[in-house]
Formats: structure tokens, C-alpha cells, sequence
């Protein structure tokens, strides 16, 4: 019996129907499989932008403050290689970039403020070291009792120490240091520094160089080797001496600087080539808490007068070897220093006396 018209139209709705539904239902699979993939897109790079923001709160703006705007790079920068080129990306380290001019203009007003005032202060200080040094002189020449010339001397090398500090704060801030009018054999050099550290009697010195330092670089010589005494002094035991010798060179001449402390850290010596070889002025803001001035003030005399300084070998008594190398432009004959004529008595003498000459002006 062959099916009613009817029928056939019913099987025939119900084939479309369901011909329609399996067709919805696949469209609709594939578009929930589409929106889960558009979903899971945007909650992966919704975790990489709160992973990359979180970063450089936690990483790279306190590495731009530490290491300082004019040392930090920020390329590459993104940890999501899936975020370079895109506008959030490229919105973060722009962020990044203004941070880090920001900071350099600051650090560099800071730095600038610090020298100002520091120069302007040291200044001052000098100037009434320097009148201290004229009354300690005429009371010298006033009295011949010896405790009182002894006591005198004792405050005259504490003035000279006080001189040196002043002096080396003012150098690092950019100012000269004083003029020399001629020519000083190396030994005069090196006792001359010898006499502005306060352990100046430890110091054992050892010299039969026929050498004399050209007159613009006998004061920068004087303060790198005092800074470099005084640092061997206060960094070994009391008990201990502090040996300096010289040693010829194929250019030049060196003065060896032997102590018999404990050494430096690893770190410490990193931090010691990078203040002695300088690129750039120092920081002053940047020198510690409390500052220590020494290396950075060596670093900018040996950079301004052309001589060198090194502390990373190890002496033989086990501490530090500290080494000034003086190339030939900085050196002259001693005979042609005798040759000259005595220099004005406001200038700095090095006399070979025991205890040294104290009584150089400092500026």
C-alpha cells in the first residue's frame, strides 16, 4: 500500500528538520569552539599584560633606579614576545622609556645640586683651613718651647687631613686642584702624600728613582697617593707598615702601594675599576652611605692628568697592591729640576724632613 501524500510530506518536514537542526547544531559547535578560542586568546594575553605589568613594577623600575636612567636599556624589554609590536606593548615601554628619562633628568639635577652646594661648602672650609695653617705657622716661629712645637705639629697634621678631605670634595665637584710651579722628584711626591694621611708614620717608602713629576701633575699625584696610603693604613692592623716602592717601566714609572690587610671583596674590586676608570664624572649621590670619595676622586684625577690606578692584585703580605702608573709625558729628569730656580713660598713644598712637610696650602 503506497503512502498517502500526506505521509509524505510529514516524512519529508521531519527529514528537513532534522537535516536543519544537525546543520544549527554543527554551526553552533563551531561557533562556541570559535568564542572558546576567542576567550582563551584574550585570557592569554590578558595573564601575559598582568604578567608583563607586574614585571616591570617588580623588576624593571627598581632596576632603573638602581642602576640609574643613563645605565639602563630598555630594549629588549617585554618577557611575552606576544606583546612586541602590539599597541599595549608598545604603550609599556614607552611608559618605560619616559620612567627612565625621567629619572635620569632627576639624578642628574640631583647630582648637580649636590656638587653645587658641596663646592660652595668646601670652599669655605678651605679657606679657613688654609688661615688655621698661617696662625699654627706663626705660633711655630713664635715658640721654642718643644711641647709646644710638638703639639703644634700634632694639630698641623690634623689640619692637613682636614685640608685633603676638603680638597678631595671639591675636586669631585669640579674644581682644580691648587697649582704647582715646578717640578718634584718622585720621592718628594711620594712623602709629600705620605704626610697627609694620619698613620703617616707606618708608611715605609723605598725609592732610588732618578725621577721628578712635571709641575701640573705633582698635586693630583700627591692626593690619588695619599687617598691610596690612607686607605692601606686604615684598612690594615695598626701593628702592620704600609710599603711603597718604585718601579721603572718601559714608558713611565710606577709606585707600588703594598699593604698587609685583608683585602678586597670581589665585589669591591669591581666597584674599584669602575670609579678609577670612569666614563663619565661621578656621581655624588651615588657613593654610599656614608660617601666614600677615595676611588672616585682618584678616578677623575687620573682620568684629567693622564696617569692610572689599579687595586685588584694582591700584595705579598696579603692584602692590597695599589699601583700608580706615571707615563713618561708626566715625568722629567731630576736634574733639570734641580736646574730650576726655587718656586713663590705660597706654592706647595715636599721637604725631606721626618716627620713630612705639613705645611702646603691645599688649593
Amino acid at each position: 500500500m503506497a503512502p498517502e501524500p500526506r505521509e509524505i510530506l510529514l516524512y519529508a518536514l521531519i527529514l528537513v528538520l532534522l537535516v536543519s537542526i544537525t546543520a544549527l547544531s554543527l554551526r553552533w559547535r563551531r561557533m562556541t569552539v570559535h568564542l572558546r578560542n576567542i576567550v582563551s586568546t584574550h585570557d592569554s594575553e590578558l595573564g601575559a599584560r598582568e604578567a608583563e605589568l607586574d614585571n616591570i613594577v617588580k623588576v624593571w623600575l627598581p632596576e632603573i633606579l638602581e642602576l640609574g636612567g643613563a645605565n639602563f636599556s630598555v630594549t629588549p624589554l617585554l618577557s611575552h614576545p606576544e606583546l612586541e609590536g602590539t599597541p599595549y606593548g608598545q604603550n609599556l615601554q614607552e611608559v618605560l622609556e619616559k620612567f627612565r628619562r625621567s629619572e635620569e633628568m632627576a639624578r642628574q639635577r640631583a647630582n648637580e645640586a649636590a656638587k653645587t652646594a658641596l663646592k660652595t661648602s668646601m670652599r669655605a672650609i678651605q679657606g679657613l683651613t688654609h688661615e688655621q695653617q698661617q696662625a699654627i705657622s706663626q705660633m711655630q716661629e713664635a715658640h721654642d718651647d718643644h711641647r709646644v712645637l710638638q703639639g703644634l705639629l700634632e694639630i698641623d697634621h690634623m689640619n692637613a687631613q682636614l685640608g685633603r678631605r676638603t680638597q678631595a670634595i671639591a675636586i669631585l665637584c669640579g674644581a682644580w686642584p691648587g697649582r704647582q710651579r715646578a717640578s718634584a722628584p718622585l720621592i718628594d711626591v711620594v712623602r709629600g702624600a705620605t704626610s697627609r694621611i694620619r698613620d703617616y708614620r707606618r708608611v715605609k717608602t723605598q725609592t732610588h728613582l732618578e725621577y721628578a713629576v712635571v709641575s701640573s701633575a705633582v698635586e693630583p699625584v700627591v692626593l690619588a697617593v695619599a687617598e691610596l696610603l690612607d686607605n692601606a693604613a686604615r684598612h690594615s692592623e695598626p701593628s702592620t707598615m704600609v710599603h711603597v716602592s718604585t718601579l721603572p717601566t718601559h714608558n713611565g714609572v710606577s709606585i707600588v702601594i703594598d699593604d698587609a690587610g685583608v683585602g678586597l671583596h670581589p665585589r669591591d674590586i669591581q666597584r674599584s675599576v669602575r670609579l678609577l676608570s670612569p666614563s663619565e664624572s661621578p656621581d655624588v649621590t651615588r657613593l654610599g652611605n656614608p660617601p666614600q670619595f677615595g676611588f672616585a676622586l682618584i678616578g677623575v684625577l687620573a682620568v684629567r692628568y693622564g696617569f692610572s690606578v689599579s687595586v685588584d692584585l694582591r700584595s705579598p703580605y696579603g692584602g692590597v697592591r695599589a699601583i700608580v702608573y706615571l707615563p713618561a709625558n708626566l715625568l722629567t729628569d731630576i736634574t733639570s729640576h734641580r736646574d730650576r730656580p726655587p718656586h713663590d713660598a705660597d706654592t706647595h713644598r715636599y721637604t725631606a724632613s721626618a716627620p713630612p712637610d705639613l705645611q702646603a696650602p691645599f688649593l
